[in-house]
């Protein structure tokens, strides 16, 4: 796997680039200099974590025959405080999906399997210390 960083401007706006021309924006905050024209690299691992989470939970419901319509995952993270680095200490994800069918059983279990076994983004957070939650929302 490659990724390529290219900078965009004087100051901390930077594009990731993926093999198959995919982008990324990254930026550093205004009270650093930066234009707040892309994610912060912190940011960017609650996202991808999200979006692996999101990736591993349509999978599951699919394979259980379970009719998603819409997903949103939210997510709250806390740094620890005078450290550097600064790693992610806390995480809490809530995930709110809506279906018909849509069992809230089953849309409870893809999340757990994919939060607590499948999403290496999160397994790879928890190794460096942080602590995961999750709480589950749908329509059934």
């Amino acid at each position: 796997m490659r990724v390529e960083i290219n900078r965009v401007n004087d100051a901390f706006h930077t594009e990731a680039v993926g093999p198959n021309g995919q982008k990324i924006q990254f930026d550093g905050s205004a009270a650093i200099g930066g234009l707040d024209e892309g994610f912060s690299p912190m940011q960017s691992l609650l996202a991808a974590m999200g979006g692996c989470s999101a990736i591993d939970v349509v999978l599951i419901l699919k394979k259980q025959k379970q009719v998603l319509t819409a997903l949103k995952i939210i997510i709250d993270g806390e740094r620890e405080a005078g450290k550097e680095p600064a790693l992610w200490k806390t995480i809490h994800a809530q995930f709110i999906l809506t279906g018909s069918p849509l069992e809230k059983d089953k849309a409870e279990r893809a999340v757990a399997l994919s939060m607590d076994k499948y999403c290496s983004v999160a397994a790879t957070l928890r190794a460096a210390g942080a602590t995961i939650t999750y709480d589950v929302i749908t329509n059934g």
